[in-house]
């Protein structure tokens, strides 16, 4: 992978713990397709429009064949959005998306040293949205790089290399909520796939056993309580039973039960529905008994990871409804964004743009469209200049840290589609 250039970051003055803006956003080195360039955080320059080439007069026949395959690859699936200001937003979300995913199916997080990694998280949400906007093939290249990484064990590392050489060696400890996300990406990608007509049987057969072996690591990982194993999660900076765990888990158990029934794997599918029970179970006494905050057993800080136990990865009963909407009440910051956790140990008054989106994505999967519009909105509002998502935006409104960031570009084409038409819910299995 090449860097067409060097990171500049912003000359304006930044708060204690918040970080500057470290790129404008990425472009595509025409003459080379996958090379990514980084682009200035203070760069003045355009994109062709609907690609991810930047502009020069004149175009080059290298530019001009680039753009065509541009809007050729968006032309193949929906930009979804009412509006031409959210229609561009999801172009953009779109076209990054396709930018960070590389030839071997690695999502590179962002572009910036500390993100330029391929995280099973964010990998697994990323599958779903190019699923879910007609990018099928680029979702199940996205499944099978998860699947070529998958641990002896049936987890996976917090991150690996982007060539495939293999986990980050950073002594990071795993991060158990991939094997929720990960069965979760390949059944929404098989339902998008149904949906559209196309089989998936040969394929879906291909992707089974790193299900298979997600899904018994999972059971293999629940307490007595039913409540999975201490884990570091998306926070990324504690070792504990977390709600950020725990729910992901339970739809990735729903998720791999639903795709054992169709495959007639009957053993696997009543195995994984009893695991289920037992972990949904353990989440309603655990977390339920005090709100469905961070941690369990104990009335600790909001998390907005709530969200999670909502549409589209669950159906939400009327306590867990009541939850995220009061956990997001709770965590709205002054600048109209939203911060991981009453808890956080972070900065305080800088919104994280993957949770607000969460947020967003369920008041969309809900029909509460005044909410959905004014948080969508809000995003294409606090943009780079490129039209980046960023992964920050700070107190005063601008757009800070990594741009793009794969994780809330997906969240937020989620919320899109969703804002249409309601995503697919993954249904409880009997048992």
């Amino acid at each position: 992978m090449t860097l067409g250039s060097v990171v500049l970051v912003a000359a304006i003055p930044h708060p204690a713990g918040v970080p500057p803006l470290y790129a404008a956003g990425i472009a595509e080195n025409p003459c080379a397709p996958h090379d990514v360039i980084v682009v200035p955080a203070g760069s003045r320059q355009h994109y062709f429009p609907s690609s991810s080439v930047l502009e020069t007069t004149p175009a080059t026949a290298c530019q001009q064949a680039a753009v065509r395959a541009d809007r050729q690859w968006l032309s193949a699936g929906i930009v979804p959005g009412d509006s031409p200001q959210l229609t561009s937003l999801a172009t953009r979300a779109l076209l990054d998306l396709r930018l960070s995913t590389r030839p071997d199916g690695a999502v590179i997080a962002g572009w910036h040293d500390r993100w330029e990694y391929s995280w099973p998280r964010d990998s697994s949400w990323v599958a779903v949205a190019l699923a879910v906007t007609g990018h099928a093939g680029d979702s199940l290249r996205i499944l099978r790089f998860l699947q070529q990484t998958q641990l002896p064990s049936g987890t996976w590392a917090a991150r690996y290399r982007p060539d495939g050489s293999g986990p980050v060696d950073d002594g990071r400890p795993a991060e158990l909520d991939a094997n929720g996300w990960v069965p979760w990406a390949v059944w929404c990608w098989s339902v998008a796939e149904k949906e559209s007509g196309r089989g998936v049987d040969g394929q879906l057969a291909g992707l089974w056993p790193m299900v298979e072996a997600a899904a018994d690591a999972t059971v293999r990982s629940l307490s007595p309580d039913g409540l999975p194993t201490a884990s570091m999660d998306y926070w990324e900076n504690s070792v504990q039973v977390t709600l950020g765990t725990a729910a992901p888990l339970l739809t990735g158990l729903r998720a791999a039960a639903d795709i054992a029934g169709e495959l007639g794997q009957k053993t696997s599918a009543a195995n994984w529905a009893r695991a289920a029970t037992r972990l949904a179970d353990g989440i309603a006494a655990g977390f339920g008994r005090y709100g469905y905050h961070r941690l369990p057993y104990t009335d600790t800080g909001d998390d907005a990871a709530v969200t999670f136990l909502g549409p589209p990865f669950a159906a939400a009963g009327p306590a867990v409804v009541s939850a995220i909407t009061d956990t997001e009440r709770s965590l709205r910051l002054p600048n109209g964004g939203i911060l991981p956790g009453s808890d956080w140990p972070g900065n305080r008054t800088t919104a994280w743009t993957a949770e607000t989106a969460f947020f967003a994505l369920f008041d969309a999967e809900t029909g509460h469209q005044q909410s959905t519009s004014q948080l969508l909105t809000w995003f294409a509002l606090h943009t780079t200049r490129l039209g980046t998502l960023p992964e920050k935006v700070d107190a005063r409104g601008r757009a800070v840290s990594a741009a793009p960031l794969a994780w809330t570009d997906a969240a937020v084409l989620l919320t899109l589609v969703a804002q249409a038409h309601p995503l697919p819910v993954v249904p409880v299995p009997a048992g």
